[in-house]
């Protein structure tokens, strides 16, 4: 790695960075580690010095078909840790020194759904899509020629540039190797199970694939006291890691015809669990997890008038009442 640096009798100016970084050039051709230069910041971003990142199946979607967008060349990664090696003028938040994990969603704190305490999909600083940085261009070079972004992060370089408002600043006791994986996967399954959903204690769950995102909806149900949570994986060496982090039954679907709603029913005594999460990924287990859920509603509320059939002209009067929601008839 070598570094240039401009200074005048006030200040140094942050130069480009020559470092490794892991650069796939055409979807299903494998990555060559190659010498990249890496720009400065410019004024709302940070260029970090990476600790540790994380490899997540979103990384594999991109390097095998260039999700989201087919850019190449380009640098994957998006789960990592690191030391903030240098500013750009306009951020405050943060300091060279600092420990930061990278985002792949920004937060302005400010736009309807950051203050909504409801949602991350904020509103000013998105999902990038187009493989560059917010203000659309790129902070990732070799020899002249443009390099990629994923989701504006690429944490597998040794230096990357993000815009301030895709970090968070880590606590300096959390192991970086932990940190790298709490940008993305576990603490989506967690924050999902944990916060986005009241799971009161005694109830029961099912997480479909215990993948670091399922294992996440696991731990999560179990300290919100869950009693009964069902892993659902088809490989078998999934159910002792998830063992330890809370679950208390396992199905492995090959060994059964029947359906993976139906094998959850058949553990809660024809029921169905109060929460399921769907966690592999795979479309058509969607389904299958609304199908394996307890459905209460209290339909007494929908009867407001019951008629025989000798009154049913009585019942089309019922109807044009304005309290009348359902009129049945009874035989």
């Amino acid at each position: 790695m070598t570094m240039t640096t401009t200074t005048t009798s006030t200040t140094t100016t942050p130069a480009v960075i020559t470092c490794k970084a892991a650069v796939i050039r055409k979807a299903w051709e494998a990555l060559q580690v190659e010498e990249i230069q890496v720009d400065p910041p410019k004024s709302s971003e940070v260029r970090i010095k990476m600790l540790c990142a994380s490899m997540c199946h979103t990384d594999m979607t991109c390097c095998n078909s260039g999700f989201p967008v087919p850019f190449f060349p380009r640098i994957p990664g998006h789960e990592g840790v690191g030391v903030v090696e240098s500013v750009g003028e306009q951020v405050t938040n943060l300091k060279v020194g600092d420990l930061v994990m990278t985002l792949y969603l920004g937060e302005c704190g400010e736009c309807l759904n950051c203050s909504s305490g409801r949602t991350n999909l904020c509103h000013k600083y998105p999902l990038g899509f187009n493989g560059l940085m917010p203000d659309g261009t790129s902070r990732l070079s070799v020899g002249g020629e443009r390099i990629y972004h994923l989701v504006s992060c690429s944490t597998w370089s040794e230096y990357a540039v993000i815009d301030a408002n895709y970090t968070v600043k880590v606590d300096p006791r959390l192991s970086p190797s932990h940190a790298s994986f709490l940008c993305c996967g576990f603490t989506t399954g967690f924050g999902s199970s944990w916060r986005e959903v009241n799971i009161g204690k005694g109830s029961t769950v099912a997480v479909i694939g215990l993948g670091a995102v399922g294992l996440g909806a696991v731990k999560g149900a179990q300290m919100q006291g869950a009693s009964k949570i069902i892993g659902i994986d088809i490989n078998e060496l999934k159910q002792e890691k998830a063992k330890v982090f809370g679950i208390t039954d396992f199905i492995n679907p090959k060994h059964s015809d029947k359906s993976v709603s139906e094998l959850i029913k058949e553990a809660t005594g024809g029921l169905g669990v109060d929460y399921c999460f769907e966690c592999s990924g795979v479309p058509a287990l969607v389904n299958e997890a609304i199908e394996g859920t307890k459905i209460e509603i209290d339909l007494d509320q929908l009867i407001t008038h019951e008629i025989s059939l000798a009154e049913i002209n009585k019942g089309l009067e019922y109807m044009k009442l304005p309290d009348c929601v359902k009129v049945v008839i009874k035989f």
